[in-house]
């Protein structure tokens, strides 16, 4: 068993109680899609069934999990943020960069951005490095209090290598909590290209 999995199951098996542990077996034994995917959609079923159904599918590339790993991913469970990020980053839908950019870049859920942040460098995404740098960009303010973010956000852009970073990392280095990844992070950017004074254009006269 995959070891996110494990983990996962484990948890929502405790979560679930002995009073629902005959769903909560066959909902983790089952292995036809539309079972799971009932899970998301009938009311009345309880969080735990809907992460683990929304989980499995995702992991197995059905999109019939987009929306609720989307939910999950910004929840206020850091556990099931990040086992939604697992699952989104193996799902293979087009849309999952593009609603990892907006959780990430959101103000009003910034205490829960860190999963987003870390899904958007994995996915190495064109929405990644601009969401990354807005983000890296407001938790420089005085006194903000989400440094796991902003951490996240330096060195996920040192990972992603994108020189459009270079700004936004010089500037975290004079913020002692984030130097040493800002300085990391430059290292890993490609070189500057500085033209050689007085050379011309060509076509000038």
């Amino acid at each position: 068993m995959d070891e996110a999995l494990r983990s996962l199951t484990e948890r929502l098996r405790t979560e679930a109680g002995a009073g629902t542990s005959a769903a909560y077996e066959q909902l983790a034994a089952t292995e036809d899609p539309d079972v799971l995917a009932a899970a998301l959609t009938e009311p009345g079923q309880p969080l735990w069934a809907r992460e683990l159904a929304a989980f499995r599918l995702g992991t197995a590339g059905d999109r019939r999990a987009f929306e609720a790993l989307v939910l999950l991913l910004n929840h206020r469970d850091p556990r099931r943020c990040a086992s939604a990020a697992h699952a989104l980053a193996r799902l293979g839908d087009p849309r999952t960069a593009r609603a990892a950019a907006a959780l990430a870049t959101n103000e009003l859920r910034v205490a829960y951005a860190l999963q987003p942040v870390r899904l958007l460098v994995e996915l190495r995404a064109p929405e990644a490095v601009p969401a990354l740098i807005t983000t890296l960009e407001r938790r420089l303010s005085p006194h903000d209090p989400y440094r796991k973010v902003a951490l996240a956000c330096a060195d996920g852009l040192g990972v992603l290598g994108d020189a459009r970073a270079r700004p936004v990392l010089n500037e975290a280095l004079a913020h002692p909590a984030l130097a040493e990844t800002a300085v990391r992070a430059l290292a890993r950017l490609p070189e500057e290209q500085v033209q050689p004074p007085g050379r011309r254009s060509s076509g000038s006269s």
